[in-house]
């Protein structure tokens, strides 16, 4: 099987959730899925669900303990998250390279990008040097069109209307 670039890009809700489906999808099928979650520190309905896919369907995250947004953050903590942030791309970039796995999912990749802890240039890299057989997904707002270029799939959810934007806050099982 050939390894395909996906991109699920925009302001909607969605980016997430579809990359889950499809991992879900791949570990129901045999297939071996490894997510890292980048800018997300919270405890989420995912994590408990892909658990209990068993061994095929792995999530990592290597950026510990942040709360707030990069803005709010100290030069100190800003430094550690960029460390973080590169320890889990080099993580990221061996496994794809060394095809470790089936299915690599970089949830909120493009968010690094905006907070300046990788460059587009990191990402085309890897995805130049990724295995053949490694299907990759790449999530977040802003995808650079340099990178959906590369993709075979590009999805853009596009925020329509939200229940946030009427006062009513983020539900667990729902919206995270």
């Amino acid at each position: 099987m050939q390894g395909l670039i996906h991109v699920y890009t925009g302001d909607g809700k969605g980016k997430t959730t579809a990359a889950l489906g499809l991992g879900m999808r791949a570990a129901d099928c045999g297939l071996k899925v490894i997510m890292i979650q980048f800018s997300k520190d919270n405890d989420c309905g995912e994590l408990c669900s892909c658990e209990k896919l068993g061994e095929n369907f792995e999530i990592k995250r290597f950026q510990k303990g942040h709360k707030g947004f990069i803005w709010e953050m100290t030069e100190e903590e800003i430094e550690t998250l960029k460390k973080e942030t590169k320890d889990g791309f080099d993580f990221a970039v061996k496994t794809a390279k060394n095809g470790e796995c089936d299915v690599l999912i970089l949830d909120e990749i493009f968010g690094c990008l905006g907070n300046m802890l990788l460059t587009e240039n990191d990402i085309i890299d890897m995805l130049d040097k990724k295995s053949e057989k490694t299907e990759i997904v790449l999530t977040g707002r802003n995808a650079p069109d340099s990178i959906c270029k590369k993709a075979h799939y590009v999805t853009e959810m596009r925020g329509i209307k939200h229940p946030l934007y009427s006062g009513i806050s983020a539900r667990r099982g729902i919206e995270y």
